[in-house]
């Protein structure tokens, strides 16, 4: 081949420089390559081009859709705002009944009412004249009023006119009076005042010398010094319980801060008030006999007394039963202060339990030789009595298999002494006199107990505002606020303790109502475990929906803003 031909294959293959080099221009030109180009070390410039996009511009949105799309957002909180939250705050709110809470707070800290008891005493002198009894009555009341403060009782004095006939009954007509003091002129031989008290009427008999007798000029006088003392020994016992109760409520007093700790002890063996309590009869022996008791003839005869003496105060319901080999807990002759507490056999003994929801007091009599020992001194006794329980008496086996009446009187009699113990009464004074102090302290007990818990009640819908507060806990306050004030107007009456009863009995079910209770376990953080799962999926929705439409508003506004 000629040379002639090989260079003009190789002019022909090697592309021109004009051919090597292309300009692109315009918006399809992206970027520009050069590349070396044969031994002579040109370099050939490429430009690379990109594809035009398949996909064009949305077009602007009409201002009708824009219109319903936000239209249909603003839908959505309407009906969440309008309907939804309405309806769920109807149906999850807390219902709170309002409540007089200043009143309630007023009786807890003993503002509402002072437990003051007006007590009238009678003064009987069938041996002196009218202006001479109405003398010594005026002096007497005097006394009382210059002596130390006597707090929580009134003690009232008045002339009464003498017994009608010796057989009268020294409290007819003075049934209105607590106490009635008589008083009799001695004999010379009389120097000084004495006084005595009767074992079943309330009547303070005070027999004083003849040179004590008392006239119509007299301004002062021994004889009423000494009846004034008297009286206030009288109701000692009772300003002493009195003192005991305000002391352990919650109604602070600077008069009422002592404790007499015998009197304390006293007062825990005791029950807590009941307007009746349900009696258990019990006879356990350890062997077949006896098989049998006279029980209901025996409790007609030596306790039926007290119970009607009672009747005023408590109710109660009787039942006996008789149980054969029953064993102890303890199994010695001789019974300690430590083997008391297990001799009863619970497990297998079938004490009763309450009945009718009042409490019940138990009182067993144990057949058997055994004895309580006590020490040397004092050697054994046969009986104690359980705190808040009841009573057990060790019986010893008798003859036959059948007990009688006549030997179960000591029993009962011990037990009568034991329910009197386990219900608070007094030890001091004529029985009639105590049971009527029972009377009062127990409305004193129940006025405070009612007041504590309606302060209770009002403290705690204070600390726990979420606290469901059901209308019957309203009308149980109401309730318990209105025998409080009547119980406060006839202290010292039957009646007292009566309207003392049912505000306690109201103000203690207003505070455990069942529906309030159950609020208390519920806390804000248990609420938002709750809802936060549920509000979830609803409000993020709305809310990002809200948020994209606010966005696309804001973005038009400025496009707007640069072609105006």
């Amino acid at each position: 081949m000629s040379s002639s031909t090989i260079r003009s294959r190789k002019d022909a293959s090697a592309p021109s420089e004009a051919e090597a080099t292309t300009t692109a221009t315009g918006p399809e030109r992206d970027a520009t390559v050069t590349k070396p180009n044969g031994p002579e070390s040109a370099t050939t410039t490429t430009t690379v081009t990109k594809p035009k996009s398949k996909f064009k511009p949305p077009p602007p949105e009409q201002d009708s859709h824009i219109f319903r799309r936000s239209l249909i957002i603003a839908s959505f909180w309407l009906l969440v705002l309008c309907l939804g939250i309405p309806i769920w705050w109807k149906t999850t709110s807390i219902y709170r009944a309002s409540l007089p809470l200043n009143q309630m707070m007023d009786w807890a800290n003993g503002k509402a009412c002072s437990p003051v008891f007006p007590i009238r005493i009678a003064i009987e002198a069938p041996d002196l004249n009218g202006q001479e009894a109405q003398s010594i009555t005026s002096i007497t009341q005097y006394a009382l009023d210059t002596m130390p403060d006597f707090p929580g009782h009134r003690l009232r004095l008045e002339a009464a006119p003498p017994t009608p006939s010796e057989g009268t009954s020294p409290s007819n007509g003075h049934d209105d009076n607590a106490l009635v003091v008589r008083l009799t002129p001695g004999d010379a031989a009389t120097s000084a005042p004495v006084s005595s008290t009767h074992s079943h009427v309330p009547v303070l008999e005070i027999t004083y010398p003849p040179s004590m007798r008392p006239t119509a000029e007299t301004t002062s006088s021994g004889l009423a010094t000494y009846i004034a003392a008297q009286l206030r020994d009288t109701f000692a016992e009772e300003q002493a319980i009195t003192s005991y109760f305000l002391a352990t409520s919650t109604i602070s007093s600077d008069q009422h801060t002592g404790i007499d700790e015998p009197l304390a002890k006293r007062m825990t063996r005791s029950m807590k008030y009941s307007g009746t309590y349900h009696l258990t009869f019990s006879l356990f022996t350890s062997g077949s006999t006896p098989s049998s008791w006279d029980i209901d003839s025996a409790i007609d005869q030596y306790m039926r007394p007290v119970l009607d003496l009672l009747q005023p105060i408590h109710n109660f319901t009787i039942d006996t039963q008789v149980q054969l080999y029953a064993v102890p807990g303890v199994q010695s002759q001789s019974l300690t202060k430590e083997d008391l507490a297990s001799f009863i056999n619970a497990a297998e003994w079938p004490l009763s339990p309450s009945i009718g929801g009042a409490p019940t007091l138990n009182f067993v009599i144990f057949v058997g030789d055994q004895t309580i020992g006590l020490n040397s001194e004092e050697g054994t006794s046969r009986s104690w009595l359980a705190p808040q329980w009841g009573s057990v008496y060790l019986l010893s086996p008798p003859t036959t298999s059948h007990v009688s009446s006549e030997f179960l009187k000591q029993p009962i009699l011990t037990f009568a002494s034991h329910l009197l113990s386990l219900l608070g009464t007094p030890q001091s004074g004529s029985l009639p006199m105590r049971l009527s102090t029972l009377a009062r302290v127990r409305s004193v007990d129940m006025l405070l107990r009612a007041s504590s818990s309606l302060g209770s009640l009002a403290r705690l819908s204070l600390a726990l505002p979420s606290i469901s507060i059901p209308s019957s806990v309203a009308d149980g306050v109401a309730k318990s606020i209105h025998h409080l004030e009547l119980a406060c107007s006839k202290l010292g009456s039957t009646e007292s303790l009566e309207h003392a009863r049912i505000a306690e009995t109201e103000a203690e079910q207003a505070f455990f109502e069942k529906s309030m209770v159950g609020q208390l376990y519920f806390p804000d953080e248990h609420k938002v475990a709750v809802y936060l799962p549920l509000l979830g999926p609803v409000g993020v929705p709305l809310v990002m929906g809200l948020l994209t439409e606010f966005k696309a508003w804001k973005a038009r506004r400025q496009l707007k803003a640069k072609t105006s």
